[in-house]
């Protein structure tokens, strides 16, 4: 165990086997579970609770496997209560850690909202990152390009943006190369793993699809139904 009560598997560092799939993966693809005091399974996001570490892919099939099968419990080597709809958790955690890192980049100067701040920043190739809501307009979406050798992330809500930028919705968004950006996109590839499981994930890929299909070019037009 290292100094501040935490093991050598924090999210920080190598490859980590899931519990459910068995297979390896960086740490950061995966969401770290410790056992409380209570012999309670408590998720770790930010991997930085001490003991020995559980690691599951941040995947609603492998969360779901994971509580059913009882996996918890056979890598702790002790009985454990898990949460009731652990992907649920998981999923609703991800989201405002995702919102809460986003606010952060925006008091920084590091993240704009609206159709014309993104455009421009597109424009001025001052973006890395193309944020869009899910429940978006498609055909607004469509006119703004995933940033070249950059990143896209279509999987969060109008309403979950807006509260990134203290408004009521906000369909488009961006980031430029700040200190947080590397850590958004990163979260918010965790939180794709919940997402894409869900009923709705066919309209997610649609939209993801769609904005970067638009390729190439830059944007072009005003979507006026976009905040």
């Amino acid at each position: 165990m290292s100094r501040g009560g935490q093991d050598k598997d924090r999210a920080d560092g190598p490859e980590r086997r899931c519990i459910a799939t068995g297979e390896s993966q960086p740490a950061s693809g995966l969401i770290r579970f410790v056992i409380g005091p209570e012999n309670q399974v408590v998720p770790d996001l930010a991997g930085k609770l001490p003991g020995r570490g559980i690691w599951v892919a941040s995947d609603r099939a492998a969360l779901e496997k994971a509580a059913a099968k009882g996996l918890f419990a056979r890598a702790a080597k002790q009985p454990v209560t898990v949460p009731d709809d652990l992907p649920g958790l998981i999923e609703r955690m991800l989201a405002r850690r995702v919102v809460e890192l986003i606010s952060l980049a925006r008091k920084s100067g590091d993240a704009v909202a609206g159709y014309e701040k993104v455009k421009d920043w597109l424009g001025r190739e001052d973006a890395d990152v193309l944020i869009q809501a899910e429940d978006g307009s498609g055909r607004g979406k469509s006119k703004l390009s995933t940033p070249q050798w950059g990143s896209y992330i279509g999987w969060l809500t109008a309403d979950e943006l807006g509260l990134a930028f203290g408004r009521e919705k906000v369909i488009h968004a961006a980031l430029g190369a700040g200190g947080l950006t590397k850590r958004v996109v990163e979260e918010a590839q965790r939180l794709k793993g919940l997402r894409v499981g869900r009923a709705d994930a066919t309209s997610v890929a649609g939209a993801t699809g769609a904005a970067k299909a638009a390729g190439g070019g830059r944007a072009a037009g005003k979507d006026k139904r976009a905040e």
